[in-house]
């Protein structure tokens, strides 16, 4: 029987791949999604307005510094295409197409304890409810695994797992019940309405909402009154966190705390490496 394995951001492809080279019963493709829908906005993000309002937002956080964010929902935005698009949108219609084409095609979503790989699981779910049945999830939720050196750690991302303990973890796979399908569903259409600027995991699979600013207090707690990197702020605020937030998330904080009068800045805005910040 085939199998698509799905995972959320390149990282977590590598130890999957590893692990196929020591199981041949795990082995399949593997799709994974590019966009961290744990930030920014998701109001009717299965609308084309929904979506346009989404990479409009990604490109405020991109600036010059990288392509268009990813869109995860079918259709093509209104707006103009930028230069880079995502393969997502394609990958999904293609997921779609190849499930409807082949009955005994399963999907394995694989989830670390992470608002990213939540938030994703929720969004796929409310997406593939017709295909119940053949949709299972391996959610590594304060699990044990071992390390390099042997030692017992509870990672919170796939990408921390040696590709040997995925072989124990393929046990923990199992189909999503129709009330899954149903309750999960319906959380992500909550999490739409609710709009949060940013989810964070509170444990399981309970996502909070916060306001875009809610590390603003934070990365102005890592400034002072001297010069320094905006990067060098961003990791002393990143280095605390259990569940680390992208640096381009909190680069544009401090974009806006620049922008608020409530950091200096000395350099050209594009990088957290092209300039230094210091509290006002």
């Amino acid at each position: 029987m085939e199998t698509v394995h799905i995972v959320f951001g390149e990282s977590s492809v590598a130890p999957i791949q590893g692990a196929f080279e020591l199981d041949e019963q795990l082995k399949g493709d593997i799709l994974h999604f590019e966009d961290d829908l744990s930030i920014g906005p998701l109001f009717i993000i299965d609308t084309k307005d929904g979506q346009a309002g989404r990479r409009q937002w990604w490109n405020q956080l991109a600036g010059v510094e990288a392509p268009a964010a990813p869109l995860l929902i079918e259709g093509e935005p209104e707006e103009q295409p930028v230069e880079e698009t995502s393969p997502d949108p394609e990958k999904f219609k293609e997921l779609k197409a190849r499930l409807k084409a082949d009955p005994e095609l399963q999907v394995w979503i694989w989830a670390g304890q992470n608002a990213r790989d939540v938030s994703g699981y929720f969004w796929l779910v409310s997406q593939l409810y017709d295909f119940a049945g053949r949709i299972f999830i391996i959610y590594l939720n304060n699990l044990p695994f071992l390390n390099e050196k042997g030692g017992v750690f509870y990672p919170t991302h796939l990408h921390q797992i040696l590709p040997k303990e995925f072989l124990k973890a393929k046990k923990l796979a199992r189909a999503i019940s129709l009330a899954e399908f149903e309750l999960d569903g319906d959380e992500w259409s909550r999490l739409m309405n609710e709009n949060a600027g940013i989810r964070l995991l509170e444990g399981g699979k309970k996502l909070r909402g916060e306001p875009a600013s809610f590390y603003d207090k934070d990365l102005l707690a890592a400034s002072n009154a001297e010069f320094q990197k905006a990067n060098k702020v961003i990791n002393q605020v990143t280095g605390k966190m259990k569940y680390p937030v992208m640096d381009q998330y909190l680069g544009w904080r401090v974009k806006e705390l620049v922008k608020q009068g409530k950091l200096e800045s000395k350099g050209e805005l594009k990088t957290s490496k092209d300039f230094e910040v210091k509290l006002v």
